[in-house]
């Protein structure tokens, strides 16, 4: 059976998986976004559904102050003793927690801070002790490293000194440590090269949990740092899996670039699939690189679900709210979203009301009909307070269509609606954005922008581009937003 990857499309980046029973769940990094740590469920690794999230209380942390690609980093999902553990750093602080949940559906934890420093936090279990991984700085030399400590598993207090545990290949930002244990060798894993073009993944392996740490000899045992023109770049920092058929796996994120020769991506950070093979106790990666396709003859039958065709009844889990947004403001049923307008707007102020959904294709289309007393409602294709795109309506009736692009904002064109109420469109491609307004003749295009200006490569940072509904009101006024269709276009052929 054939799978393609990005297996989750769009900014899902730094996944993380385990497997309880015959059902596998993964988490992935929020940044500054709340909810925080997506959560997904699966049956067979390939097709996920997202059941919620791990943290989704402000008490259980405080994103007001979180960056642009700040927030919650490089979560870990475990499973131990019928108990789910997600452990995650808050970059902005660098501060190291982890929340439980004996639920997998329901609640989790107030969280429990860990005294290690480092980001990319993971966990590792043997009998009735617990330890703490993550990268960090060797206290003698100054090296990099990974480094770990015993915890306890109740307070989070330490047990034991934080002590280096290897220090990678030499590549440049060693991180996202995970340890194993695989029959008679510990297996170290972590990432190399920063999460881009030149990321990568390495591993070593001891006989004894503190090392010392032989490297596998053919590291980097993934990276796709050399396979120019290649749609997948940046593969790397990822977590491996056994499977209850005995077959391994191993989920990394990677990114999709617009185009064959076109450098820049602006989807976020994905999660991809590997099968992994073992070979005298090494365990190899397919051929070394992650590729867009793969051919599994001998994997039970499965159909991955590709196509979509959203709208607000079926949007429940996905929405996401920059930092620790303001719930008042926001009012949601079945068929609509009402939303309060504030003096932040989407260049100014840390909590503008915007509700935004992930884009998880290249071609996608998004429209929305938005009734609005608001100084200005409507939609946009957001990275960051620097960098977005805006189709809205004015309190007076016009429709405007405006650009930022750094420290450089422009109206492109204006159109009178005449009315309140309008609907309002982007479809998106590989290279550029489509604007629409409705008219009396029907939909009329506003403009159209590269979408390289919104990519990382430009706007910087490491998050992905969003759709998102908004409405800014120095008087509180409100806007109302109906018929909202998220739908999936088809791409060009792989």
């Amino acid at each position: 059976m054939k799978y393609q990857n990005p297996v989750v499309r769009g900014m899902y980046p730094d996944p993380s998986v385990c497997r309880a029973g015959d059902k596998y769940y993964m988490v992935c990094s929020s940044n500054h976004f709340f909810p925080a740590v997506p959560l997904f469920e699966s049956r067979d690794m390939v097709n996920w559904q997202q059941i919620g999230h791990c943290i989704t209380r402000q008490s259980q942390v405080d994103l007001s102050d979180a960056d642009k690609s700040g927030g919650i980093f490089a979560p870990t999902i475990r499973y131990y003793r019928n108990r789910f553990y997600m452990v995650t750093t808050k970059a902005d602080t660098h501060t190291n927690f982890y929340v439980w949940t004996d639920n997998i559906h329901g609640e989790w934890s107030e969280p429990v801070f860990v005294e290690q420093d480092g980001i990319d936090p993971s966990l590792y279990f043997e009998g009735d002790r617990t330890y703490f991984i993550s990268n960090g700085y060797d206290a003698e030399s100054g090296r990099a490293c990974i480094q770990m400590c015993e915890i306890d598993i109740e307070t989070g207090k330490k047990k034991s000194e934080t002590k280096p545990l290897w220090y990678g290949t030499g590549g440049r930002y060693i991180e996202a440590p995970h340890l194993y244990k695989f029959g008679e060798y510990y297996y170290i894993l972590d990432a190399e090269g920063g999460t881009e073009y030149g990321h990568m993944v390495n591993y070593a392996r001891g006989r004894s949990l503190w090392g010392p740490f032989e490297p596998f000899p053919q590291n980097p045992v993934l990276t796709n740092r050399n396979l120019g023109g290649y749609m997948l770049q940046g593969a790397g920092h990822g977590d491996i899996v056994e499977d209850q058929n005995g077959k391994w796996w191993f989920m990394h994120l990677a990114f999709r670039q617009s185009g064959q020769w076109l450098t820049y991506h602006h989807l976020g950070r994905e999660c991809c699939l590997v099968p992994v093979e073992w070979k005298d106790g090494w365990f190899y990666m397919g051929d070394g690189t992650s590729h867009l396709a793969y051919e599994l003859p001998d994997r039970e039958a499965f159909i991955q679900e590709r196509s979509f065709h959203k709208t607000f009844e079926n949007l429940e889990k996905e929405w996401c709210f920059l930092r620790n947004y303001r719930e008042e403001n926001y009012v949601f049923d079945t068929k609509s979203l009402k939303l309060k307008g504030t003096k932040d707007n989407l260049f100014e102020g840390k909590l503008p009301t915007m509700a935004a959904l992930r884009q998880n294709e290249f071609r996608e289309e998004f429209s929305v009909t938005v009734k609005s007393g608001c100084e200005e409602a409507g939609i946009t294709v957001y990275m960051d307070e620097r960098h977005h795109y805006d189709l809205y309506l004015e309190a007076k009736g016009n429709v405007v269509l405006r650009f930022t692009i750094g420290c450089v904002s422009k109206e492109m064109k204006t159109i009178s609606a005449a009315q309140k109420k309008v609907a309002l469109k982007i479809e998106a491609k590989e290279e550029q954005y489509h604007f629409f307004a409705e008219t009396q003749g029907g939909f009329a295009e506003m403009g159209c922008a590269d979408t390289r200006y919104l990519s990382s490569e430009v706007a910087g940072g490491f998050t992905g581009v969003v759709f998102g509904l908004y409405a800014v009101d120095e008087n509180g006024a409100c806007a109302e937003f109906t018929e909202l269709v998220k739908a999936y276009r088809e791409e060009k052929a792989l």
